[in-house]
């Protein structure tokens, strides 16, 4: 029989047992829903008290490459990494037998030395030097510009006493070449060249980590939140590097050799306006932009200059195409021939008056000839050709900074203007202008639009083409032919075709000698800006190339320019294997 005094004590310890599991299940219950049931909740609000922190994930920015994939541009990611002082101590690590030990710090510092290239004395040295001059010091460098590689070294480490910070780089493997076009990026943080039209492209998304820390600064686990970095897409050029490095020492050349400000050489694939080649000297390094000497901006793409007698291949193709002349229409040319309205023109050279061919004219490059031709025509069908081959208008490039030529209006052009216009006098154009009307003369009447940029693969794989203008017809085929023909018996006939034969290869090309405007005070004496333009095959154009030098001094007119045409032209027709010529040239008569 359970006594009263029995009966009292088990109640008490039952009724205490229950409430000892109660408290346990109300507990659990609040343990599963604080790390199960609403657990992201839970960190989602932790990380907005406390000890939250955040990390920013640095994208990399885009790589640009030339038309065979070669690296131009490249970012990288470097570390800056330093001590956190006065948290110095033994590393905790898991043992030989999976306990923990503690890893003395002087050990510690022995196994960092080896990763940063110091010794163990100087990284103890960093930290008790903090120390020294401040004892609760949370900052000491443990040095700067280490790679990917020497930061997961440090990682691995294990230690919550080392921050490492990414700092983005900017590389441009090939130094100066294409340096004008490639740009570079400022200091404080501008762009110039390609950087910056293909900014959109090459630009990253920076992401974020943001985690819980506890009161020794190590992060705690499962806190962390990540929104990753996007990197920047690739940027594929037109041009070929190992061309564009062969014309630049060309061009380099040219320039020192000729007492030139400038030298650049151009080169366009004739049936798809591809920019193969934009070389130039002086040129930028974009590792080190403000070196002496360095010239910032692209002379091709931001210059202007009177073309000179590169128009009278403009002039032709007018006459030929709108007031139904050939290549062996004659005029009476004089060697200087003042008209009606008072206007004079000279030739450069003193001659008899000639019976001279349309192809004559531009063989001898007579300023007189194209002159007289042009009279056949009216100035505003001169003026309307002009702006159907692009000139004033740019190109298609859209390259930062490009210029644009200047045609003034027909309204505009006095008495001498209206005859110096038929051979490049009056007006200015830039090497993309020139290259692009060249292009619609030679390539069956269609200008092609020039491009520089090939495409931009995305960091996701998507690949984005530029929208370009459609191709244009500006001359009609037959016309085109017979330009093609009158270019010919230019490099066949003009005083310099010795120094431009190509053995192989029948080739096209036209001189210009442009003079220079003295800041608006008439022109400059003695000095000019001296161009020489061509294509090949001429029966069945390829390649494109312009070569030009601003005010040379050594020679003043633009055969200057024709031994480093010459080079330039052979050097883009071996690195693109072009098969010579099977057939064999017309020639034309200079006179009638």
């Amino acid at each position: 029989m359970t006594t009263r005094a029995t009966r009292s004590p088990r109640r008490r310890t039952v009724i205490a047992l229950g409430v000892v599991l109660a408290i346990l299940a109300v507990f659990i219950v609040r343990l599963v829903d604080i790390q199960v049931v609403n657990a992201k909740e839970n960190i989602r609000d932790s990380m907005a008290y406390g000890l939250s922190a955040s990390q920013k994930l640095t994208g990399n920015r885009g790589t640009i490459v030339d038309s065979s994939g070669q690296t131009l541009a490249v970012s990288s990611l470097d570390y800056d990494c330093q001590f956190t002082p006065v948290n110095v101590g033994p590393v905790a690590r898991a043992g030989a037998d999976g306990k923990a030990v503690k890893v003395p710090w002087a050990e510690v510092a022995d196994e960092i030395a080896p990763i940063t290239g110091k010794t163990g004395d100087e990284v103890r040295a960093i930290v008790s030097d903090a120390l020294a001059t401040n004892a609760r010091s949370q900052y000491a460098l443990l040095g700067r510009g280490y790679t990917t590689e020497q930061y997961r070294q440090l990682m691995e480490l294990g230690t919550d006493f080392i921050t490492c910070l990414p700092e983005p780089s900017r590389t441009y493997p090939n130094g100066a070449v294409a340096g004008n076009l490639l740009g570079f990026l400022y200091g404080d943080g501008k762009l110039a060249g390609l950087e910056q039209s293909a900014n959109a492209c090459l630009s990253a998304k920076d992401g974020s980590l943001q985690f819980q820390k506890g009161k020794d600064g190590v992060i705690i686990p499962g806190t962390e939140v990540e929104k990753p970095a996007v990197n920047g897409g690739t940027v594929k050029l037109t041009i070929d590097l190992d061309l564009q490095w062969y014309l630049q020492q060309l061009a380099a050349q040219a320039k020192q050799d000729m007492g030139a400000k400038f030298a650049t050489i151009t080169v366009v694939e004739v049936k798809t306006g591809k920019i193969k080649a934009a070389a130039e000297y002086p040129s930028v390094d974009p590792n080190n932009y403000d070196a002496p000497g360095s010239y910032l901006n692209s002379q091709i793409f931001g210059g202007t200059f009177e073309p000179g007698s590169t128009f009278k291949g403009i002039t032709a193709s007018t006459l030929i195409d709108a007031a139904g002349q050939t290549p062996t229409s004659t005029a009476e040319v004089p060697s200087t021939v003042t008209f009606p309205n008072g206007a004079k023109v000279r030739d450069a050279f003193v001659h008899p008056t000639y019976d001279y061919t349309l192809a004559g004219v531009l063989i001898d490059s007579s300023n007189a000839g194209a002159s007289v031709f042009s009279q056949r025509v009216s100035p505003t069908v001169r003026y309307n050709y002009l702006k159907k081959f692009g000139i004033g208008s740019g190109s298609a490039v859209d390259f930062p900074g490009q210029a644009k030529g200047v045609v003034h209006p027909v309204k505009s052009w006095d008495n001498q203007m209206l005859y110096d216009t038929s051979y490049g006098q009056g007006l200015t154009t830039t090497v993309p202008e020139l290259m692009g009307a060249y292009d619609g003369i030679i390539n069956g009447g269609v200008k092609m639009p020039l491009s520089l940029v090939e495409s931009c693969t995305r960091a996701d794989g998507t690949v984005v083409t530029p929208a370009t203008p459609k191709p244009t017809r500006v001359i009609s085929a037959q016309t085109s032919a017979q330009m093609r023909e009158i270019f010919e018996n230019v490099a066949l006939q003009a005083t310099y075709a010795d120094q431009i034969k190509i053995p192989g290869y029948r080739i096209g090309t036209k001189t210009g000698t442009g003079q220079i405007s003295n800041n608006g005070h008439g022109y400059k004496s003695g000095v000019y800006y001296t161009t020489m333009i061509g294509f090949a095959p001429a029966d069945d154009p390829q390649y494109l190339v312009a070569v030009t030098l601003d005010e040379p001094t050594k020679i003043t007119s633009s055969s200057a320019n024709a031994p480093y045409f010459q080079k330039a032209m052979t050097q883009v027709l071996k690195t693109f294997r072009v098969m010579p010529s099977t057939t064999n040239p017309t020639i034309l008569p200079k006179f009638g």
